[in-house]
């Protein structure tokens, strides 16, 4: 289940079919469920600054849209990764997407720590990018996001995709910048055990970091499905800042 909490201004985005049209009895939230109308893919663009971004934000999102819709295709762009890091990146993605029915990965070398003096030329990508998908859904960073690589992968996403949902998952980090977010994707243990085992196992270059850990993810995942009611008990969250129902 797919759940909308205070749900935002219509524009020209994305659409959602309603699975009811009832709120939760109580709870506040809007269940709805992806639709994409005449039978026609999913296809889904990921943006992240840099290498475990994608997976800690909506790992296990992907994993659930994979599971639920088997034609779902897959665009998956990060946009900093050294040597080790892009090795990771490459073979974690591979996981996640493994049963995706197209999933096309890139892995691109601007500098990490330094996206927004590269800005002009990650503008240009994603002007390319715009012109060879057209995506139903756009996951990337939250807008208030306090390092200066997510914020500015975040701002261009708006920049330049223009007709699109967009869904801005959260990195959990010492600078204390997680929010309230509005958009809830339930999601069941063997979701989440599954997402949090590929990250332990693809990204031992994070492992030495305190916050790398089972717990955290973890924590994170069960504070959000106890923020939407979730049925499991975890669930992902998102910031929606435009959604058309």
């Amino acid at each position: 289940m797919i759940c909308m909490k205070e749900v935002a201004r219509p524009g020209k985005f994305g659409k959602f079919g309603n699975s009811g049209g009832e709120y939760g009895a109580g709870n506040g939230m809007l269940n709805c469920r992806l639709a994409t109308g005449q039978g026609r893919p999913l296809t889904i663009l990921c943006l992240g600054a840099h290498s475990d971004d994608i997976e800690i934000g909506c790992g296990g999102t992907i994993l659930k849209l994979i599971e639920e819709h088997e034609r779902t295709e897959f665009y998956w762009v990060v946009l900093s990764a050294g040597k080790k890091r892009r090795r990771e990146a490459t073979e974690s993605a591979k996981a996640f997407l493994e049963k995706a029915k197209r999933k096309t990965v890139v892995v691109k070398n601007f500098k990490d720590g330094y996206l927004p003096y590269s800005g002009g030329e990650i503008k240009t990508y994603f002007e390319g990018l715009k012109r060879k998908v057209s995506p139903d859904i756009i996951f990337t960073h939250y807008r208030s996001d306090l390092h200066q690589d997510h914020r500015v992968i975040s701002d261009l996403a708006w920049n330049t995709f223009r007709n699109h949902l967009i869904l801005e998952y959260e990195i959990p980090k010492y600078d204390g910048d997680l929010g309230c977010p509005n958009f809830f994707v339930h999601l069941k243990e063997s979701i989440c055990n599954r997402k949090i085992q590929y990250m332990l196992k693809y990204f031992a270059s994070q492992r030495e970091n305190q916050w790398f850990d089972r717990e955290t993810f973890q924590s994170l995942l069960r504070l959000r499905g106890v923020e939407s009611n979730s049925p499991d008990k975890y669930a992902e969250a998102f910031y929606c800042r435009k959604f058309v129902l």
